[in-house]
């Protein structure tokens, strides 16, 4: 079974929902006997590799414009799997699902995996906005198989386009925690354990960040509570820039994109997890955050509502007062790590729901 993969950056340690999606999945795929090949943008890769935990990486180029980069690279990435007589195509998200139609006349077999509307992303533009939603009818019209993240996702198919058949519901996992002490590290960022609240995505509009920020500092907290965002821009625009500026003035603590022991170690020490996003699929921070016991506020957006949280964990979108009086209730009420129930997010399960389509 050879297995071609596209509509990601690429893999790994390239920050992104759909990256850490392809990180985790494929190599157990790989373990299980599938000829797994991820298609990298050349433009993300930080490497020369050509194999990674049992996935052969291919890197292709493509223009880094957010217009059009997608799109591009995926009509090179179809092209390539046709070439090497690929007897899947494992095409992730609506942008490029646009090319299913493509694949489809090139003999692939098209397995689409819809990660969530990006057309609600605040980041695109009416033209943007249109072709992304033409990429999700095109695969959900052409491809053999549709994988959905969540249950909204699956409604949201079965409403538009009608489809129920070979629409399989499989979640975004979470991997096990490595709770971990980096006592320096922390001393270096200034922030220490318990007293800081921590955000965790790419600095994007729809994310919420400034909103996040705008709470934190009308809050009253304890004298010394930080506030820790990681993450990066894709492209520094006017957004990102204008975040930083402000993440600056409010004394915000900004390390960048993390993995491994400094994510882990910020993950172990923080006093809560904070979510504030208007638009998501399945949010794979906020599965992390849950994985490492956290405490969490999020938004309440129809994706981290079918996350099923307690009601007190919910904030409404947008309300910033909402949300710094419920900081200020969950730093007075000092809970315990918390317990959640994390079953459905299994990556070992994950990947034998995904084999058993291929």
């Amino acid at each position: 079974m050879k297995l071609v993969v596209t509509g990601t950056r690429g893999i790994p340690y390239i920050m992104g929902g759909v990256e850490k999606h392809c990180e985790e999945l494929f190599p157990r795929l790989a373990a299980m006997g599938v000829d797994v090949t991820v298609v990298r943008r050349t433009a993300y890769a930080r490497d020369s590799l050509t194999e990674w935990r049992g996935v052969k990486i291919k890197d292709i180029p493509a223009p880094k414009r957010k217009a059009f980069e997608a799109v591009v690279h995926t009509w090179r990435a179809v092209r390539y799997a046709a070439r090497e007589k690929a007897d899947v195509l494992y095409l992730n998200a609506v942008g490029p699902a646009l090319l299913t139609p493509v694949a489809k006349l090139l003999g692939l077999k098209v397995i689409f995996v819809h990660h969530g509307p990006d057309y609600d992303r605040d980041k695109w533009g009416r033209i943007a906005k249109a072709m992304l939603k033409l990429g999700e009818r095109m695969g959900c019209r052409y491809a053999d198989k549709v994988i959905v993240i969540s249950e909204l996702i699956r409604n949201h198919i079965k409403e538009r386009y009608g489809r129920t058949e070979n629409v399989h519901l499989i979640h975004n996992g979470v991997s096990k925690p490595d709770f971990c002490e980096e006592p320096e590290w922390l001393a270096q960022l200034g922030v220490e354990p318990g007293k800081y609240v921590m955000g965790m995505s790419r600095l994007v509009p729809e994310k919420r960040l400034h909103e996040l920020i705008a709470a934190f500092q009308a809050a009253k907290l304890p004298e010394g509570t930080k506030l820790v965002i990681a993450g990066a821009a894709d492209f520094e625009d006017a957004y990102s820039r204008k975040l930083r500026a402000q993440a600056a003035a409010a004394g915000v603590v900004m390390p960048g994109a993390l993995r491994g022991k400094k994510l882990h170690s910020l993950l172990t020490g923080a006093f809560c997890f904070v979510l504030p996003s208007s638009h998501e699929g399945l949010p794979i921070a906020l599965l992390e955050a849950m994985s490492y016991r956290l405490p969490v506020i999020v938004s309440d957006i129809p994706a981290n509502l079918e996350v099923g949280l307690p009601k007190d964990c919910y904030f409404p979108l947008g309300n910033l007062p909402a949300l710094a009086s419920a900081l200020e209730k969950l730093y007075a009420e000092r809970p315990q790590k918390l317990d959640y129930d994390m079953s459905a997010y299994d990556w070992d399960t994950i990947a034998g729901q995904v084999f058993v389509l291929l």
